[in-house]
């Protein structure tokens, strides 16, 4: 059953975790294309603004507009991108010079066709570089520009310039590198993280969950036993009746069970009902004096039956907290039936009440059996009982110091025990004050 409950568990964070990356992860990846699109777009739009001017330049150069009798255009070395001189064959591929009529009149770089084909405007050209010693023929991108030459209406002719795309390629090419690593390493930062977050989420529904399992299987545990006698005394209430005094006894058992199963029950469905702090409208100001007084008279009958004497030790000045009065003297009121379970013929309760601003304090000390060191930590939870001292020969389920503590802190207060074996046991209650507005606003929150 704990491996099949872990096994959820995994599952369950897997689950977190991968919708987690995979929404995240997912963002991630469109915010990376959408930054290297828009650095490709910017990066194309400022290299094809520098080929532009450099044209413009260029067609500038041109002394003398006459087709038959033009002038040569020096292009060995132009002003290109960044207003800086460069050699022709480092980025400028060719430029052509045509006719109005489409006709090629002059250029530089390889030979092209005599008319001219392409549209006035950009283009992106793939064009293999020449081969050399050191590097075989490659492809290479470029960017064409056709240019028409203009003097007010008249078109004195077209200008194409090619350009190689490399001052745009290699900021990309590092970019796409740095994106093809980063990207990787973040989704599986993202993936841990995932990970880390649905463990960190899960935790408290995995202690809910474990929590709501040992209580159904001890509740399940401590109703069998009471079923089982009912059943046992209704079989054999049903057979012929032989002794009547028998038969009566056969039945208050029943009855007994039935009261014990009814408490029980009733202490689940309280555990299972109250949950978190109390709210501020359920409170009202007690004097913690009156309420002890009113347990000390509840409880002296059962003490006296144990042959138990007990001690109320309260102050003269009324000691006034916040609190549902019901709730808070069923705590108290455990404790007590606790006190006078536990402690032996002969010995002794205090119920003292003192207060240490900006609490009250309230102590239920016996003289009882005691509880181990080792059995402390657990003497609050569910269902709890030191098997050598808390056996169900003296009564109860192991429930009235959990509601004890569960009522203690829905009134944000803190409950606590010290206890040596054979020398009694000392349960310590402390509540706030109602001293102010000030605390009232706190219990309000």
């Amino acid at each position: 059953m704990k491996s099949r409950n872990i096994m959820l568990f995994n599952r369950s964070r897997q689950n977190l975790a991968y919708w987690f990356t995979l929404s995240m992860g997912s963002i991630l990846v469109g915010f990376a294309g959408l930054l290297y699109l828009r650095e490709a777009r910017d990066r194309l739009q400022a290299f094809d603004t520098e080929l532009y001017n450099t044209a413009l330049i260029m067609a500038g150069g041109v002394e003398e507009i006459r087709y038959q009798n033009i002038r040569r255009i020096d292009l060995e070395s132009v002003p290109l991108l960044g207003n800086d001189t460069l050699a022709l064959d480092t980025y400028l591929r060719f430029a052509r010079w045509y006719t109005p009529e489409r006709q090629l009149l002059q250029f530089v770089g390889e030979i092209p066709a005599a008319t001219l084909e392409a549209p006035p405007g950009f283009v992106t050209l793939n064009l293999a570089e020449p081969p050399t010693l050191a590097q075989p023929s490659s492809p290479q991108m470029f960017r064409q520009l056709t240019l028409p030459v203009r003097r007010g209406e008249e078109i004195l002719g077209f200008l194409q310039i090619a350009a190689a795309l490399d001052p745009v390629q290699q900021p990309l090419q590092e970019l796409r590198l740095f994106l093809a690593i980063g990207v990787p390493v973040a989704l599986g930062a993202i993936a841990l993280t995932g990970w880390i977050l649905g463990g960190v989420a899960m935790q408290p529904i995995r202690q809910s969950y474990q929590q709501l399992q040992q209580f159904t299987a001890d509740a399940s545990h401590e109703l069998r036993a009471p079923l089982a006698g009912i059943l046992s005394n209704a079989q054999v209430g049903l057979m012929e009746p032989v002794d009547p005094q028998e038969q009566s006894a056969r039945l208050q058992s029943i009855v007994n069970i039935a009261e014990f199963m009814s408490a029980l029950v009733s202490q689940l469905l309280f555990l299972a009902r109250q949950d978190g702090n109390l709210p501020f409208d359920q409170l009202q100001s007690i004097d913690l004096g009156h309420l002890l007084q009113q347990l000390v008279e509840a409880t002296q009958p059962q003490a006296v039956a144990s042959q138990l004497t007990l001690v109320c030790t309260i102050p003269d000045a009324p000691v006034r907290v916040l609190a549902e009065p019901d709730l808070l003297h069923l705590a108290i009121a455990n404790l007590l039936s606790n006190a006078c379970r536990y402690t032996p013929a002969g010995g002794q309760i205090d119920l003292i009440l003192t207060q240490q601003p900006p609490r009250a304090i309230i102590q239920v000390q016996d003289t009882g059996i005691g509880i181990d060191a080792a059995n402390l930590p657990h003497i609050f939870d569910r269902f709890y009982r030191a098997d050598t001292v808390r056996s169900r020969q003296t009564g109860g389920v192991g429930l009235g110091l959990a509601i004890a503590r569960h009522i203690v802190e829905a009134h944000q207060g803190q409950i606590s025990v010290t206890s040596q074996p054979h020398h009694g046991s000392t349960f310590t209650i402390q509540l706030p004050l109602n001293k102010n507005q000030k605390l009232s606003q706190k219990f309000s929150r």
